[in-house]
This record gives C-alpha cells, sequence and structure tokens, in this order.
C-alpha cells in the first residue's frame, strides 16, 4: 500500500482505493421512489366525457319518432372481381322504384343490365338539359353536380362518391331532362343502366311491371321536407274557414337500443394479493389498468360497433364528401349547415392537423375554446376533440364527426345502466368469482353502454377525408 502524492488516497497495486460508501450498496438501505404501472394505450377519451349520459334502468332504449316515410336513399353495394365491377342484386333496393320490390330473380336479371363504365377526372357523366334516360350507380371514385346560379354562373351542388346513385326516378319516368350536369372530380368506375333495358325487363315480368304501376299510383299522403307525415294547419286566414284536421302519427316499429357489455376477467394469485401490497394496492393497480382498456373498447365500439357505433348509424343524407379531398373550412361549414346547435366534431389527430395545413395555407387561424380545463381547437366556436378511435383506411382516408348532443336537444345520447350489483364505476361492476384450487382469486370486470341518434340530423359524417400530406 502507498499514498497517492497528489490527493492523498490511499492506493494498493497502483489503484485508487476507494474512500467512502459507493451508492450501487448504498440503495440496499434506501427506499426506492415508485410510479404506479404506466400505460400507453391510455387516451382522453374525449367522446365518453362529453356525451350526455342517459340511464336506461330496464336495459333496453325506445327511440319513438314520427312516422317517416322512407324513399330508398341509401348506399349501393358491390362486388369486384379483378377489373369487373358488379352491383349486389339485392341492393337495388336502395333506389326509391324498387324499395320494396322482392322478386330476387328480377333483380338479378336487372343487375346484369348494367353497365359498367370508367371516367377520367373532368369527364362528363351527364350534361344539363339532355334526355334523362339512365340511371347512374358510383362504384369507385368522386363525381360533382353542378347547375346553373341566378346568373347564369357555374355552382357545385353537391359531390357523390362511392355508393351513390343519382337518376333513378328516370327509369319510371319518360321525357324527362337532367336539371344538373354531373362531371367527374377523380377516375370513376360508373354503372349504368338505361331506361330501355329496364323497359324491356318490365315488359317481360308482370311482377316488376305491377310493382312500378303501384309506386305511381301510392300516395303517402302530404310530407314535409323530413320525409315525415305532415301536420296539417292553417295560417294567416280571415273570416270564418273551415280549419283542417290533423293527427300526429308515429311509426309502428320504433327502433329499440339495447345495451351493450365489454367484458374480461382478472386474475390474481393470492400469495400476490396477500404478500404484495406496499406500498401500492396489487389488486387496485390491476383493477385500474384493466378499466382503462375497457374505457378504451367502450369508447371503439361507440365509434364503430356496427349496431349502434355513430360511423355506422349516421344518416345516408347526413354523409357528405369532401369537395377537394383535404378537410378544408369548406367541408366543416356544410357539416354544421346541415344541423342546429352543433356541440362538437370528432376527429383522429391526423385528420385535425390535416385541417390544421388547409386552414394555415388559406390564412385562417382557428380559435381554441377551453373546455373542463383544456384548450381545444375549434370551428366556428365547436370544438374539435381528438379521437384515435376513428380508422384510417389503406388509402389514408377517414372520418370527421360532428354531433348534436342530448336528450332536450333530440341529439345524440350515451345510453348506461347505474346501481348494477357489485358496481364499482357508473354502468361497471366487478363481481368476485371465486378461488380455483391453484390459489388463483379471478373478478369478472363488465361495462355496459350503447349509444342512441334521436333524429337523423343529429349526425353528421364528412367521408374521404384525406390526411396524407401531398408530395
Amino acid at each position: 500500500m502507498s499514498i497517492d502524492a497528489q490527493t492523498g488516497a490511499q492506493t494498493q497495486n497502483g489503484q485508487n482505493a476507494q474512500s467512502s460508501l459507493g451508492t450501487a450498496a448504498a440503495r440496499n438501505l434506501a427506499t426506492t421512489t415508485k410510479t404506479v404501472p404506466q400505460m400507453q394505450g391510455i387516451t382522453s377519451r374525449w367522446l365518453l366525457r362529453m356525451l350526455p349520459w342517459v340511464q336506461v334502468s330496464g336495459g333496453a332504449y325506445r327511440v319513438n319518432r314520427r312516422l317517416t316515410y322512407t324513399v330508398g336513399d341509401g348506399r349501393v353495394t358491390f362486388v369486384q372481381t379483378g377489373s369487373d365491377v358488379r352491383v349486389i342484386p339485392d341492393e337495388l333496393r336502395e333506389l326509391a322504384l324498387l324499395r320494396e320490390f322482392e322478386d330476387a330473380d328480377v333483380l338479378s336479371a336487372l343487375a346484369q343490365q348494367f353497365e359498367q363504365r370508367e371516367f377520367r377526372p373532368g369527364e362528363i357523366l351527364v350534361e344539363a338539359g339532355q334526355p334523362a334516360d339512365q340511371v347512374f350507380l358510383v362504384a369507385h371514385g368522386k363525381v360533382t353536380r353542378l347547375g346553373s346560379g341566378k346568373y347564369g354562373e357555374q355552382v357545385v351542388l353537391g359531390v357523390l362518391a362511392d355508393g351513390d346513385h343519382f337518376g333513378e326516378h328516370s327509369l319510371a319516368a319518360a321525357d324527362g331532362e337532367w336539371d344538373f350536369t354531373v362531371k367527374a372530380t377523380t377516375r370513376a368506375t360508373v354503372l349504368v343502366l338505361p331506361r330501355s333495358a329496364f323497359q324491356t325487363l318490365a315488359d317481360q315480368h308482370a311482377a316488376l311491371r305491377e310493382h312500378v304501376r303501384r309506386y305511381h299510383c301510392d300516395d303517402h299522403g302530404p310530407t314535409n321536407q323530413r320525409g315525415e307525415a305532415d301536420i296539417l294547419l292553417s295560417s294567416g286566414h280571415v273570416g270564418e274557414p273551415a280549419l283542417p284536421q290533423t293527427f300526429v302519427d308515429y311509426e309502428l316499429s320504433p327502433r329499440e337500443y339495447e345495451l351493450s357489455v365489454a367484458q374480461t376477467v382478472l386474475r390474481v394469485h393470492s400469495r400476490v394479493a396477500d404478500l404484495y401490497n406496499q406500498p401500492m394496492d396489487q389488486m387496485e393497480q390491476q383493477l385500474r389498468l384493466t378499466i382503462e382498456a375497457l374505457r378504451e373498447r367502450q369508447e371503439h365500439e361507440l365509434i364503430n360497433n356496427a349496431e349502434f357505433g355513430l360511423l355506422n348509424n349516421a344518416d345516408y343524407g347526413q354523409r357528405i364528401q369532401t369537395h377537394s379531398g383535404p378537410p378544408t373550412p369548406d367541408d366543416l361549414d356544410e357539416l354544421l349547415s346541415r344541423r342546429r346547435n352543433s356541440r362538437l366534431f370528432l376527429a383522429h389527430p391526423r385528420a385535425i392537423a390535416a385541417f390544421g395545413r388547409e386552414c394555415s395555407s388559406r390564412g385562417i387561424y382557428p380559435d381554441s375554446v377551453e373546455v373542463q380545463g383544456h384548450m381545444v381547437p375549434s370551428w366556428r366556436g365547436v370544438p374539435i376533440f381528438p379521437c384515435n378511435k376513428i380508422p384510417i383506411t389503406e388509402q389514408g382516408t377517414s372520418s370527421i364527426i360532428v354531433m348534436r348532443t342530448g336528450e332536450d336537444s333530440q341529439g345524440v345520447v350515451g345510453l348506461h345502466q347505474t346501481g348494477i350489483p357489485d358496481e364499482y364505476q357508473p354502468s361497471l361492476s366487478v363481481r368476485f368469482m371465486g378461488i380455483d384450487e391453484k390459489a388463483v382469486i379471478s373478478y369478472l370486470v363488465s361495462a355496459y353502454y350503447s349509444a342512441a341518434v334521436l333524429v337523423p340530423d343529429a349526425l353528421g359524417v364528412l367521408e374521404n377525408v384525406e390526411i396524407s400530406r401531398h408530395a
């Protein structure tokens, strides 16, 4: 052993000797400060926070509406084999003329009469003033309806995309003319049925011919602009005229929403639950993360579920297409114009970024609003909340949802049931299932929920929103 001349520390074999307790050894006696288990999958879940939740005591929620005469304005579905596209025969019932036609053989024969056509961007499909003697089904792509303004200028009447159709009334009405022009915005694949082919098939099949006759003769009575049975009123009259007599008719088979469920079985070994609870309770942390996952699944289902999900329950009349691809202020303005008292937008974070780019390119800087202590971007005073549960397609397109909420506003409401057995959170229960022969404790964790759209215009969707940055 020797003394280092500069430091004074003792050295042995030419190396400095440790003169105090090292930190690695000291940690053996120290108390470590820990965080609770972290989870990357937790999001803001704005939809769950902003929906008004309605107590559904009986497990089902019935939405009663005024009687509405359905006119067959849905989307048509196609099947594709290579480059060949054909319409599914049963989907032809989405056309107003064929709404209640049941003969599958005739529908199959009719589907075979459609001719597939391809259109380039800018190419005209139909022109105003020309004979309207064909029905068009848009299988793929986007087309724009154009009309004339007050002073003869060309104006955009609307955008049609995959599954949309136009011209179906020309099948049964002779000598009509197009009162608008349709031009392809992108490359478009369209199926076309001439009236002559339809008439030939009707001449061969008495069932189709009789159905067309009944369609023309059927009179549901007066309706309002929403298709509801009209309430007859009189106003502005003088004297003592006979007042109209009326009543408010209801739907005979109103829709009922049953509560859905998301469940899992949480399993914890009794030895872990007994011995390893300091400084954090193991069961509490296991349960906390399990509930977070259930709530994430709940929001996903409220957006995407085939039965009650918002994307699947938006009325086709409330679905619009973007004018140019990316989400623009014009697109969001059109969404807002289709309903009163819109409360919120929901969009994927990448769709919000795409909207921000469009605003910046126009020199527009949207305001932010404060919601529950958070600053949230908005448009026209309506907050735009991020929601990563809204899907993005392989082609880089998404959707933007806008809604009016609450029963008092005839909007969108969330459905749940509180007061259930073993309730841990509102409409979420944690039920002890027992201990098995391996000393593993099991708990059934269940969340019950659904959503309802009270009237069609409470919910709108901007579809085919391009979110990728153009090269």
